[in-house]
């Protein structure tokens, strides 16, 4: 568990959440604003997945995002508060076990694309490399859409 600055009450909260809903494996935790470790604030743009974006009313508090696939909770924030996989429009690919689950949310990349033709992975590279991504905002997870494909056995 990485250290936090604040104390250990966010992190120890935050690893009862996961306990609580069943997680039997250390928990990843990751913001999902300004970057992994870092959280200042609520992100702005967390009201783009919700299914009724206008009927969610911002707490205010920090939101990490949950990356256990077998975990119901998408988000989770500092004050024990939750978003469900249910509450959002967005399918989370990391959490959905069909083929047509997105891995790159920028390009519309799924499970299936990649399987068919692998250098789907060295399309989003080099897309990425030329800065043409938009995994901050696209991909609910917050962090680069690369991080979701299969590892090459290479």
């Amino acid at each position: 568990m990485e250290d936090r600055s604040e104390g250990s009450s966010i992190a120890e909260s935050i690893k009862l959440l996961v306990i609580a809903v069943g997680s039997t494996d250390e928990p990843v935790y990751r913001t999902i604003s300004e970057g992994e470790g870092q959280a200042p604030s609520e992100p702005t743009w967390l009201a783009y997945y919700f299914k009724d974006a206008w009927a969610w009313q911002s707490s205010g508090h920090r939101y990490f995002f949950c990356d256990d696939p077998d975990c119901e909770i998408v988000y989770f924030s500092d004050n024990g508060s939750t978003i469900l996989k249910s509450q959002l429009r967005t399918h989370v690919g990391l959490k959905e076990l069909t083929d047509n689950s997105l891995l790159c949310y920028c390009f519309g990349v799924t499970k299936a694309d990649f399987s068919a033709n692998p250098a789907t992975r060295d399309f989003v590279i080099a897309q990425t490399k030329a800065g043409l991504c938009s995994c901050d905002t696209s991909n609910p997870s917050g962090r680069c859409c690369l991080k979701d494909f299969p590892r090459s056995d290479s």
